[in-house]
């Protein structure tokens, strides 16, 4: 059964969500782990994202141009991406500079005093 993103829901969840969420969290983590530039993330996902969508054609026989399918998959690495980013930045400034900031949630941290 496929849908309007051109592959199986099932192989979507397992695939795009689980695996490729993994990799995108990696990325996330690598790009904010080495202090490089946020926008960095967004091209590295969206590699990722026509690698997922050429998985899905040939482990799953899903849609190869399906461009639906393509932006949403590259939507949710780009977002896990991102929030890896977010997380582990937070969490190497109040490391890197404890005198100065604490954590403020997740995703941030704000000055001390």
């Amino acid at each position: 059964m496929e849908d309007f993103m051109g592959t199986d829901p099932l192989a979507f969840i397992l695939f795009t969500c689980v695996m490729g969420g993994w990799l995108a969290y990696m990325t996330g983590n690598a790009c904010a782990g080495t202090w490089r530039p946020l926008w960095q993330v967004v091209p590295y996902t969206i590699l990722l994202g026509v690698a997922d969508r050429f998985f899905h054609f040939a482990l799953f026989g899903g849609e190869l141009l399906s461009v639906t399918g393509w932006l949403i998959d590259t939507a949710v690495l780009m977002a896990i991406g991102v929030l890896a980013y977010k997380a582990t930045q937070a969490r190497k400034m109040v490391a890197q500079y404890p005198w100065m900031y604490d954590r403020a949630g997740l995703l941030g941290w704000r000055s001390k005093g």
